[in-house]
């Protein structure tokens, strides 16, 4: 049995490529069941996300199957196909366990570290687990993600500090105040990216939001989503010393804070620091006020060198991540490898233990004179010989599961022997004896 990967994202397609082969997860069901409906398709999970479209199947015809499915994600969206094609990528063997393995532990996301994608991917595999596409294979090879992205985020720091504009300035505060308790934020504008913010802050901390709008309406109905306190704009240096921090985007064509506006602002704070937070074009605030004591003022650029510093150090634990994954590919593929091996080792004993029996039986039967503990004693000889017998083929052929021989090992023996297999063995009596 063969792991199978066919797919595109953001690396191979754009959006309105990606939108045309999304699978809703309100009617997941049908394409399940229509994967796996495909000649050869064993088990199938779909993963749809705003970045990529990808199906994780099993299958015993590796090119058939890979060949099966790109034109069912054609086809299934009424697409064609040669207009599809060239933005799929497939993977199979231990290149399909690293994708999914990097996909899981978000190393291919298009931030690398980003925590969303475990959770879309449990998601995806809840639904095969509930229509039962998924089976012995895919559901041990989903756990192993999970656990492999698990180490990741606890062996690196490849998740541990900001990569957006907004949460860099979480981080920054963070610095400054040593923590967020009871912090008081004032948003100067009802922007998107100020009420990004200001949930940043309030989750790590910060206690209320007050915000301000040259219209009032607007004010209120964000201060209203974060229970804060609206304030009219033209009050808005009567009640700045209130705030620690401070986020504006006015869209105003000059700066509307000025040292000398910002001096009685920071004498009524009794000299307490206050971080503002410019993130408008053309700025908001005067650079000069940057000399005024207990003032600590960033603009857009000085978040953006944060994020690029910090994307930087992401990659650096990405290397040692990518470290992971390759160990870890290992010890899966090594299970894989044995799912092949094992029920043709289990077949081979249960035709040579039919046969030992049977001659054991025959020979009973034909012997008149034979003592009574017979029968016992010759099933010990010829269950011992048998073990002998096929203690070296059965090792051999556990070795060549993580080899190259073993479909010409199995082939012969299942011919030779004519042996029935039992695919349905249990997923513990998979595992590989040490």
């Amino acid at each position: 049995m063969n792991i199978i990967v066919i797919g595109l994202s953001h690396k191979t397609a754009s959006v309105d490529i990606r939108e045309k082969v999304a699978f809703s997860p309100n009617s997941i069901e049908k394409p399940l069941r229509d994967l796996l409906s495909l000649d050869g398709i064993v088990e199938g999970i779909i993963v749809s996300t705003c970045n990529r479209v990808e199906i994780y199947a099993t299958t015993h015809d590796i090119a058939g199957g890979i060949a099966r499915i790109r034109r069912f994600l054609a086809d299934y969206h009424h697409l064609s196909y040669d207009l599809l094609e060239p933005h799929l990528y497939s993977f199979h063997g231990e290149d399909a366990i690293r994708h999914v393995f990097r996909v899981a532990s978000s190393l291919d996301s298009m931030v690398v570290g980003e925590p969303q994608i475990l959770g879309q991917i449990k998601t995806s595999y809840g639904y095969a687990a509930e229509y039962k596409t998924s089976g012995i294979i895919l559901n041990r090879f989903l756990h192993k993600a999970f656990s492999v992205a698990k180490r990741v985020r606890t062996e690196t720091k490849i998740a541990s500090s900001a990569v957006s504009v907004s949460f860099a300035a979480v981080e920054l505060a963070k610095k400054i105040f040593g923590n967020l308790n009871d912090k008081t934020v004032m948003l100067i504008g009802a922007g998107e990216m100020c009420e990004l913010a200001a949930r940043h802050f309030l989750n790590n901390g910060a206690k209320n939001v007050l915000v301000t709008n040259r219209t009032f309406e607007k004010a209120e109905r964000l201060a209203g989503e974060f229970n804060g306190e609206a304030i009219p704009f033209e009050d808005l240096f009567l009640n700045l010393h209130k705030a620690d921090i401070v986020l504006t985007s006015t869209g105003a064509p000059h700066a509307i804070i000025t040292p000398d506006s910002l001096e009685e602002v920071i004498r009524r704070r009794r000299m307490r620091p206050v971080f503002l937070i410019d993130i408008a074009v053309p700025r908001d605030i005067d650079p000069a006020v940057n000399e005024l004591d207990a003032v600590y003022l960033y603009d857009m650029d000085d978040l953006q060198q944060v994020v690029a510093a910090n994307l930087e150090g992401r990659k650096q634990e990405a290397d040692k991540a990518e470290a992971i994954i390759a160990e870890e590919i290992g010890q899966f593929y090594k299970w894989v490898a044995t799912l092949e091996v094992r029920p043709t080792i289990v077949a081979l004993r249960n035709r040579f233990d039919e046969l030992r029996r049977a001659e054991v039986e025959r020979t009973i039967s034909n012997w008149k004179d034979a003592p009574p503990d017979t029968e016992k004693r010759l099933e010990a000889l010829t269950s011992a010989f048998m073990n002998k017998l096929l203690h070296h083929p059965s090792i051999v052929l556990k070795k060549s599961g993580q080899g190259n021989r073993t479909d010409l090992y199995l082939d012969a023996l299942r011919v030779l022997f004519e042996l029935e297999l039992d695919n349905g063995v249990e997923e513990e009596s998979l595992e590989l004896e040490e």
